[in-house]
């Protein structure tokens, strides 16, 4: 389907979980890129619902209420609270931001999984699930770490490996362990609803792949991101399995208490969480006196979710199995989630205290909302993971808002109030002035208003195919344009030879900055007011002004009429000091917390074996003669392994540590015995032993020189 036959769009964003405050990364991830689409679809004159809210059931939340002898309750009210302030503050438009521990959440969520039940969608099932004694409770499988039985990563949760992105069940594990309390978990019965995804995954392949639902066009695949799809076939490739839609939780939904065996059950969170969207929906429909129902089942409304990549199974699979399950609700048209941003040279830790928590942010740098904004929209991680830093910041803000977009919005007013008392000038005909390019004879109308125009629509079909990089890049080229416009023409020179020429060209770059001012109120909310009053013109409307801007563009008429009075100059955007940077490096790294699961602090000895256990372990020298990166994915590398004997083929997850032409010739120590696994198509036979180091640095376990290769270990 084309974007345009769309009259509403139901716009949704990740459900940011209540047991912590919000940072960069989630910015990055879901929330802006969700904002600058919706922004821009209300000045498309669509009808918009951009909703959220607080994810506040689960475990974690109740272990946290434990630690800190406080109630379940206590945790999410704070962080729902801090949620809402943040979120207003950094100019993020919600409609409507609910949150799941609301009776209207509950009961949404309950009466979705009655309508399941009693269409007979459920498989029920009695198996043995890990129990954590220490805790006293069931194990939900993200609750459970070990090492993963198919690329042998030890951080692997019990229902994804983030490692080879295999889909896995907490039974796979090897070496299984609590995350709550570290110790190991025991097997116990426990009876459960499972939503069959084994039975959905023709429909779900040809959808995701092909944009094709029940036989029909429903979207266009190629417009999805290439790692969503690529991350949703790598599950299906591999079989989808049952999955349990309830668990054995003290705080969450209830399962509908009529259904036998109901007690002391609670809603899976990937059942009950992405329902928050309906029920978010719901509460902000009864505010504004519309039909929720518009946006979640009519044929007319575009359904799309914003989230990070850690979510994509789950909105692209599983709450789509769910909601064609029932059979009332529309499915994503798309689902362009973000990839991971980095802070520093580091992965984001909330464990270790290294981020930069937005709510800080905003209280150490007040008025700077669109400093962080810009800097975090052009470095976004739409494609790959990218990276913040304050360097970076600084120079996104000296560099580029301060010399580009502020310098001509200031030139421009300054030259307004010099020449013609605040007034925007007038001109009689369309008098050639030097152009954004240098050439000679341009025409006001006929070459740059057009020009302008054409450039704008640039930013659309950026934001319409979710690449907001290039939408921001597009905007300040727009602004580099009108200076070049300024220095070319030189109007502080010609006013005295070539008054006409001047007057056309101020009021052109008049017309350039109330453009921008427009443009820029998806990305830059706060900057787009600053300009409207620097404009002496009511801020932008929300509601199409976008389409009023470009047909009166195309038909060559101007934005501001000649004589319209703008107000005094004030800069829009100031220089950022390298004192006031240092003092946020040093405020990360002074905030930095080691922690037991950080590589920067020593783990844990593993279970205690035997003598015997050992003995099984057949480990050899070998030298690596070949080595390349696995095709469509960041950590893995195929290596071509000599044994002396023979040869192995062992896939390996040190890509991010060594560039493979790097370690050709490298000696190397290998688990031979280790029973074969196929990771992306390959069959790895065996296991390189690497040591893990500070900063997720790792170092090949290597004999010395001089040592033959196919020795054995011991």
């Amino acid at each position: 389907m084309i974007m345009n036959v769309f009259e509403r769009y139901l716009i949704t964003a990740a459900l940011p979980y209540a047991n912590g405050p919000l940072h960069i990364g989630h910015l990055a991830g879901a929330y802006l890129s969700s904002d600058i689409f919706a922004r821009f679809m209300r000045l498309m004159d669509k009808d918009v619902a951009f909703i959220c809210g607080s994810d506040e059931n689960g475990a974690a939340i109740t272990m946290r209420a434990i630690k800190e002898d406080r109630t379940p309750k206590d945790i999410v009210d704070e962080y729902h609270q801090l949620f809402k302030d943040t979120f207003e503050k950094i100019g993020v438009s919600f409609d409507h931001y609910h949150r799941t521990s609301d009776p209207l959440h509950h009961e949404t969520s309950q009466d979705f999984f009655r309508t399941l039940y009693k269409k007979g969608v459920f498989l029920e099932k009695e198996t043995e699930q890990y129990f954590d004694s220490d805790a006293n409770q069931f194990l939900a499988d993200r609750y459970i770490k070990g090492t993963c039985p198919k690329c042998s990563y030890e951080e692997a949760y019990g229902d994804q490996c983030e490692n080879c992105g295999s889909d896995l069940s907490p039974e796979e594990l090897i070496n299984p362990l609590s995350t709550l309390t570290g110790s190991k978990p025991a097997l116990k019965k426990t009876k459960h609803w499972y939503l069959p995804l084994d039975k959905d995954e023709n429909w779900l392949k040809e959808w995701i792949t092909e944009g094709t639902l029940d036989g029909k066009e429903h979207h266009i695949a190629k417009a999805w991101k290439n790692h969503v799809i690529g991350q949703c076939k790598s599950w299906l490739d591999n079989g989808l399995q049952p999955r349990a839609m309830t668990r054995d939780l003290d705080w969450g939904v209830d399962v509908p208490q009529e259904i036998d065996g109901a007690d002391g059950k609670k809603l899976y969170v990937w059942m009950d969480a992405p329902i928050g969207y309906i029920s978010s929906t719901k509460q902000w429909a009864k505010e504004n006196n519309k039909d929720w129902k518009d946006y979640w089942q009519s044929d007319n409304s575009a359904l799309v979710h914003f989230i990070g990549k850690d979510n994509i199974v789950f909105h692209c699979i599983i709450f789509p199995s769910i909601l064609k399950a029932h059979g009332d609700y529309n499915l994503p048209i798309n689902v362009p989630a973000n990839q991971f941003m980095n802070l520093e040279g580091n992965k984001i830790s909330t464990s270790r205290n290294w981020a930069i928590w937005v709510h800080e942010y905003l209280n150490d740098l007040p008025g700077k909302e669109d400093e962080l904004r810009y800097t975090m929209i052009k470095t976004m991680p739409e494609l790959k993971d990218s990276e913040f830093t304050w360097k970076g910041y600084q120079d996104a803000n000296n560099n580029e808002l301060v010399n580009n977009l502020a310098n001509f919005v200031n030139r421009v007013i300054v030259l307004t109030h010099k020449y013609y008392d605040g007034k925007v000038p007038s001109f009689d005909e369309d008098i050639a002035i030097t152009g954004h390019d240098g050439q000679d004879g341009g025409s006001y109308h006929d070459n740059e208003m057009l020009s302008l125009h054409d450039d704008l629509d640039q930013i659309r079909e950026n934001i319409q195919a979710y690449d907001f990089r290039a939408g921001i890049k597009q905007l300040m080229e727009i602004s580099s344009k009108g200076n070049q416009i300024l220095q070319f023409n030189e109007p502080w020179k010609a006013i005295k030879t070539d008054p006409e020429q001047t007057a056309v060209v101020i009021n052109l770059c008049l017309q350039y900055v109330s453009a921008i001012r427009t443009a820029v109120d998806a990305f830059l909310p706060f900057t787009s007011k600053k300009i409207s009053h620097l404009l002496n013109i009511p801020e932008v409307e929300s509601q199409g002004g976008w389409n009023d801007m470009m047909m009166t563009l195309a038909l060559g008429e101007m934005l501001l009429p000649a004589d319209h009075k703008v107000n005094e100059s004030n800069h829009i955007f100031s220089r950022i000091s390298d004192e006031e940077i240092q003092v946020q490096i040093d405020k990360l790294m002074a905030s930095q917390t080691p922690t037991d699961d950080d590589n920067s602090a020593f783990e844990a000895v593993k279970e205690e074996i035997t003598f015997d256990d050992f003995v099984k372990m057949d480990i050899r020298t070998g030298t690596i003669i070949e080595a390349e990166k696995v095709p469509k994915t960041s950590k893995l590398l195929k290596l071509i392994v000599d044994l002396g004997f023979e040869t192995r083929t062992v896939v390996s997850g040190i890509a991010k540590a060594y560039d493979p032409e790097k370690i050709v010739g490298k000696k190397v120590s290998l688990l031979a015995n280790l029973a074969p696994r196929k990771i992306k198509g390959i069959e790895s036979k065996g296991m390189i032993l690497m040591a893990s180091g500070e900063e997720d640095g790792l170092s090949f376990v290597s004999p010395e020189d001089g040592w033959k290769n196919g020795k054995t270990i011991s």
